[in-house]
């Protein structure tokens, strides 16, 4: 809801109510029509909602799972576990039908389950959830043990969150990545992106793609398609919330040969064989909606969504994925909260 240049989101759960506005005068009104309206109870800030522990302050906000991970990780009986430094072994692959003992069906896709709402905060966990939940509907006993170790993982980053700083700028970066044929079962590959505003990611994804790709060209051109498609999407809820993006949103990619061939016309030729709808990323080049960037596997943070990394390699995508990142110097943006008065509020009915 817009009132002038003042703008207020309101988002409900069930009998929950968020409200959030750059304006304190706009706040106020809506909560004194809403109760009004309606028997509620004003919680003041917003401290914890569906199990999301959130901190505020004037400039910085920092959201976590720490309650909900201690309670995961007692419920499965791994509260005293010892942790490890990575969710997943490098290297490991896992396939349909290792020959080994089948495990129960409901604990396993109560942990997976448990597992995907973590990631609401957790994006380092991404990809090895995605991976065990593949599994979910016949686990055997390695499946069994890649998501307890997980878990074992979890146990290492109770206190880990996504930390969101203010700033001048909102400027929507994007990486991209994928493996290439990795799944031993059907040789599909992963697609993974993400984007942040700045200190934080704002939207993260690790996913199979649908087809099998014929070269790391192409399984990489797909991924940025899907990336620039995401992109788009989140070009327009910016505008709505009157964060227009000036100029193309930067798009980063590891493979110089999959950028070109978005880029330059000329290589159609050599991909006639690629689906149709993959080609919308050359519309996106031509538009300027988005650019496309070479960076470094190294420095690729949707690396750590395409496969089981090295430990050290691990740790510093990590850490790129909650404090900015400078890349050939330039700044990858802060988050704004915009108005210094932004605040979310919580009412219950």
């Amino acid at each position: 809801m817009k009132q002038g240049i003042d703008l207020i989101l309101v988002y409900l759960y069930v009998d929950d109510l968020i409200y959030m506005g750059s304006s304190s005068k706009l706040n106020d009104e809506f909560k004194k029509k809403m109760m009004d309206e309606f028997e509620m109870k004003d919680l003041g800030l917003m401290h914890y909602f569906l199990g999301l522990e959130v901190y505020q302050c004037n400039d910085e906000i920092f959201v976590c799972q720490s309650k909900y991970a201690k309670d995961m990780l007692l419920k499965f009986g791994m509260e005293i576990c010892k942790p490890l430094p990575t969710p997943i072994a490098h290297g490991e692959l896992l396939c349909k039908d290792d020959g080994g003992v089948r495990v129960n069906v409901t604990t396993n896709r109560s942990i997976i389950g448990s597992l995907m709402f973590l990631t609401n905060t957790r994006p380092n966990i991404a990809f090895a959830t995605s991976l065990v939940s593949r599994y979910m509907g016949d686990p055997f006993e390695s499946h069994m043990k890649a998501a307890k170790r997980i878990l074992r993982y979890v146990q290492g980053i109770i206190d880990f969150g996504i930390h969101y700083i203010k700033h001048g700028s909102v400027k929507l970066v994007g990486y991209s990545d994928s493996d290439w044929g990795s799944n031993i079962d059907d040789r599909k590959s992963t697609s993974e992106q993400c984007f942040n505003l700045g200190s934080g990611m704002i939207t993260w994804s690790s996913k199979k793609q649908s087809m099998v790709a014929l070269s790391s060209i192409e399984v990489k051109y797909f991924a940025i398609t899907s990336a620039s498609a995401q992109a788009l999407w989140l070009r327009k809820i910016l505008e709505e919330l009157c964060e227009i993006q000036s100029g193309a949103t930067i798009l980063y990619c590891d493979k110089k040969s999959a950028i070109q061939l978005a880029q330059n016309p000329i290589h159609h030729s050599r991909s006639k064989h690629f689906d149709m709808k993959y080609h919308f990323i050359r519309d996106m080049v031509e538009k300027k909606i988005v650019e496309l960037r070479h960076i470094s596997t190294l420095d690729n943070v949707a690396y750590i969504f395409t496969k089981a990394i090295i430990k050290a390699q691990f740790l510093k995508l990590r850490n790129f994925m909650v404090s900015p990142l400078s890349i050939k110097g330039e700044n990858v943006g802060v988050l704004d909260l915009g108005s210094e008065n932004f605040e979310a509020l919580k009412l219950s009915a």
